[in-house]
């Protein structure tokens, strides 16, 4: 236990000194306080877990780990944006040219359908919207970090969830 007093101690020394530089770094790259707030503990996270075996690096390191976390965060707002834009597209397209009528049925069945993908895990209901929003099977495995052999079955089985849920609904879309 006294082994690892003088480490939480340099660890404490460490983020005390460092952390207002990291997020103020980190404001400034994401332009969101509480967004850079996290994204700082994530980096003293990883300081923690896996710290550079010099010290006298630590501020390179720190800058080199925060600027990444930065990058990273980046590319998934992007990638979120695009898919919530591919996501319109098809919405769009769908309900185009009906009545007022197949447009109230169609949004009653959108709204059934989102809460059926509710209650599927995260990663099969995420699979599920990127392939029908026009994602390719290569994009989905990006996305959702499988193997992209994987994503064939991964989909089929989040389709017969999908189709077992809405069977069990007293008014299933099935």
């Amino acid at each position: 236990m006294n082994n690892s007093q003088p480490e939480s101690d340099a660890f404490r020394a460490v983020f005390l000194e460092y952390y207002p530089g990291v997020r103020r770094k980190l404001v400034a790259m994401v332009k969101n306080e509480a967004t850079a707030e996290d994204l700082a503990q994530e980096v003293f996270l990883r300081l923690y877990r896996n710290p550079p075996d010099d010290p006298r690096v630590i501020g390179a390191w720190l800058h080199r780990v925060l600027t990444r976390i930065a990058y990273d965060h980046t590319d998934q707002l992007v990638r979120q944006r695009k898919l919530q834009e591919k996501q319109q597209q098809y919405f769009d397209r769908e309900s185009s040219g009906e009545n007022g009528e197949d447009v109230l049925v169609r949004s009653e069945e959108r709204q059934e359908m989102a809460e059926l993908l509710e209650e599927l895990p995260e990663r099969d209901r995420q699979a599920l919207m990127l392939r029908y929003s026009g994602y390719s099977y290569a994009e989905i495995a990006e996305e959702i970090a499988v193997q992209p052999p994987r994503v064939g079955s991964l989909l089929s089985r989040a389709t017969d969830k999908l189709r077992r849920r809405a069977e069990e609904k007293p008014n299933g879309l099935v």
